[in-house]
């Protein structure tokens, strides 16, 4: 591997771990990589524990080679028609360790999904890639590669959202000048696109339509959030079925505005399911960033929605802090949602954010109201526009990324270009849960059917058989302070029994049906008192 020198390396070593730790409040923060070549503006994990990491090719020459000499040759390329550098990489969890991968096409602000047989696909991007769809099938030898076709989109998709689907396919929703959705895989049925007004109407001066969340709901039907508003879409007749009441406030969340939004975790006998839709800029910054060089501060609201209710109404609540660009994560315990990345003030774009939210913060939805946010220990490192974070099976969440420039820019600004990869452990991972923490000792991976009860055996060191539970993560797709198709199930069990050996067993139920669970792999968490062991991958089709 050979890693170009465009930057004052901070630290050499391949494998290296440095530890940035206070004790003032919870969670811990690692260093992984200083310099991994690119910015990671897209991280998707894949079920062989490696992270694929992408930003864009028309960033100019990254800090990473192509291996064996190789270059990329693209006379419609708008920076470099040759170039001999990576723009994507894969980032192995377990050895902390990274190699190149060639995209061919132009990746800028795409989106993208995991089929059911494990293949990451992504779609669209910009110039030549903006009707792309690339395939990365995970392999255990190394040797595996983006897979392209340039042409596989009826139309452009620039920064556009995904969402898996009940069959397993995706549904590619808006996109810059799009109010419409197409189905990827292609088939005779699946050829055209189907318009969607709900975009159109949704867009400002400012645009703020942009990468709408998107939540698929328990009955089947999409959940799609833009700008303010939000409407039940049942995609498949191309209708919309209910359109919800406007978000409390009427300030953008989607965007340049960028927000971020959860499905909050499902619970049998799942018949409810609740939005929450934390931050974003009021709708005159974008302009006042541009144009005068002033920031505005972030919002610093969230609101709830319970979707499913006869009539839903946002409950709105206060963060500790404004924020805006920053992502949202369901943690594996079921109870928590972590909120981190992002800026204090200003707007997603070029240079137009200030003030690093550097504190994350945890919102527990089932605490008391007025006591469910608790501020995190701090990072170092601004993580503004074009960061991103994922869950890893081991429950550190993996941060990367931030560019707020036009092109690579590692000089004479106040934010430069971020090259490094750090973790963030939450308080269940602290030595001083150990003895809480369960270690699943069946094997991985686990087939798992619909509807069907399965066992899982851990050791812990002390147990509560009353606080067990069972939950399965969906592994998402994140970039621009959303993560597509994040779900997280809580199952049904039975009661932990005592195995002679001295370990533990316990039932549970797989979700009912593919429209709680789409197909595709998982990770599953054994939860002990609310300390989440290593999740296992488990397959269910």
């Amino acid at each position: 591997m050979n890693i170009r020198h465009l930057v004052p390396l901070l630290l050499t070593a391949s494998f290296l771990t440095t530890t940035i730790t206070t004790l003032a409040a919870p969670g811990r923060w690692d260093l992984l990589q200083s310099n991994i070549g690119i910015s990671a503006m897209h991280m998707q994990l894949l079920h062989n524990d490696r992270v694929v990491i992408f930003d864009r090719t028309d960033f100019g020459q990254s800090n990473l080679s192509l291996p064996n000499g190789q270059c990329r040759h693209d006379p419609t390329e708008l920076a470099l028609t040759t170039d001999c550098t990576a723009h994507s990489v894969e980032y192995d969890t377990v050895s902390n360790s990274f190699r190149p991968l060639t995209v061919l096409t132009d990746t800028w602000c795409s989106s993208g999904t995991v089929a059911p047989d494990g293949s990451l696909v992504q779609t669209g991007g910009f110039n030549d890639g903006e009707r792309a769809v690339r395939v990365f099938k995970p392999c255990e030898d190394s040797t595996c590669d983006w897979v392209e076709n340039q042409t596989a989109l009826v139309v452009r998709r620039w920064y556009a959202t995904n969402q898996i689907l009940p069959d397993g396919s995706a549904v590619i929703i808006g996109g810059r000048r799009q109010f419409n959705y197409e189905f990827y895989p292609k088939s005779t049925a699946t050829l055209s696109i189907l318009p969607f007004r709900f975009l159109s109407d949704t867009k400002d001066p400012n645009e703020n339509n942009l990468y709408p969340f998107v939540h698929l709901n328990i009955d089947g039907n999409l959940f799609v959030f833009s700008n303010n508003r939000s409407v039940l879409l049942d995609y498949k007749k191309n209708r919309i079925m209910r359109t919800f009441p406007p978000m409390a406030g009427g300030e953008p969340r989607n965007y340049p505005s960028s927000g971020s939004s959860v499905l909050l975790p499902l619970k049998p006998p799942y018949t409810e399911a609740e939005v929450l839709v934390c931050g974003g800029a009021p709708f005159a910054s974008y302009a006042q960033a541009k144009n005068n060089g002033t920031f505005i501060p972030a919002l610093t609201t969230c609101g709830r929605l319970k979707i499913t209710d006869t009539s839903p109404s946002w409950s709105m609540e206060t963060m500790p802090n404004p924020r805006v660009m920053g992502d949202m994560l369901l943690l594996p315990t079921g109870k928590d949602v972590l909120i981190i990345n992002g800026a204090g003030s200003g707007t997603a774009g070029w240079e137009l954010a200030q003030d690093p939210a550097y504190t994350p913060v945890i919102y527990r939805p089932e605490a008391p109201a007025g006591s469910r946010f608790e501020l995190q220990t701090s990072a170092t490192t601004p993580r503004l526009y074009h960061s991103s974070a994922i869950l890893l099976r081991d429950g550190r969440i993996l941060v990367g990324g931030s560019n707020p420039h036009i092109y690579y820019n590692f000089s004479n600004v106040q934010y430069p270009t971020d090259l490094s990869l750090e973790a963030f452990s939450p308080e269940y991972l602290s030595a001083s849960n150990s003895n809480l923490r369960p270690k699943i000792v069946t094997a991985s991976p686990i087939e798992l059917s619909y509807d069907k009860q399965f066992s899982l055996h851990f050791s812990v060191g002390l147990v509560d058989t009353t606080g067990v539970s069972v939950n399965m993560v969906l592994p998402a797709f994140c970039t621009h302070s959303f993560s597509m198709n994040q779900r997280l199930l809580i199952l049904q069990i039975s009661k932990v029994t005592t195995l002679p050996d001295g370990t533990y067993e316990v039932a549970a139920v797989a979700p009912p049906s593919a429209v709680l669970a789409p197909p595709g792999f998982y990770m599953v968490f054994v939860v002990n008192s609310g300390i989440p062991s290593e999740g296992i991958w488990a397959h269910i089709q």
